[in-house]
């Protein structure tokens, strides 16, 4: 399975619920700590856009991963960025790029193939963040679980997150891990091992 295709379809997943945010709802809490709604989309515009620079060759620059304002149309404009996304993750397997990112561990660079499955991962959890906030958190697990290659290729990259003091201090992405309950699905387990609770309301 290409995984830049795989990736491409947790972008669609996650569209589909920001699709559903409405102005008024920009102010609510969400799953990350410290986070309104709002900031957490702009977090993920701003990962977006440095993303692509990165995969388009760009050296380890933190203000490139800036958040980034969401202007009148949230869900146009990260629906833009993810396309834009796509489109740079393929420039970059065709030239055989690795790329820097300087928000992970020692910025690399990394091969192109962990580089997406990261954004894969952290575009999943925020989607399921998102949900979270809008108080209907099941959906989008439900249909990463439907996605067998999907769902597998998310807990191999969730599984491979170092769980130290070091990966998971504050203002980090994940906080340490939380127990799951016996027969959560798989995603729930994620959430567990990255630090959210999957009964978070």
């Amino acid at each position: 399975m290409d995984l830049i295709e795989l990736h491409a379809r947790s972008l669609k997943l996650a569209g589909e619920v920001v699709d559903t945010v409405r102005p008024e709802q920009l102010d609510l809490a969400t799953p990350c700590a410290d986070w309104t709604l709002r900031q957490l989309l702009e977090h993920e515009l701003g990962q977006r856009h440095g993303f692509a620079a990165a995969a388009r060759g760009a050296g380890p620059d933190l203000a490139l991963f800036a958040p980034a304002p969401l202007g009148t149309d949230p869900a146009g404009a990260l629906g833009r960025a993810g396309a834009e996304l796509t489109d740079a993750f393929r420039e970059a397997a065709g030239a055989g790029r690795a790329l820097w990112l300087p928000e992970i561990r020692d910025g690399g660079p990394f091969p192109l193939d962990r580089a997406v499955g990261f954004h894969l991962l952290d575009t999943l959890v925020h989607g399921w963040d998102v949900a979270a906030a809008l108080g209907d958190p099941a959906g989008i697990g439900a249909a990463v679980e439907r996605d067998e290659a999907l769902i597998a290729t998310l807990v191999a990259v969730a599984e491979a997150v170092p769980d130290t003091p070091e990966a998971r201090a504050p203002g980090r992405a994940f906080r340490p891990g939380v127990r799951s309950d016996d027969g959560a699905g798989r995603f729930a387990r994620v959430l567990a091992l990255l630090g959210r609770d999957p009964a978070w309301t």
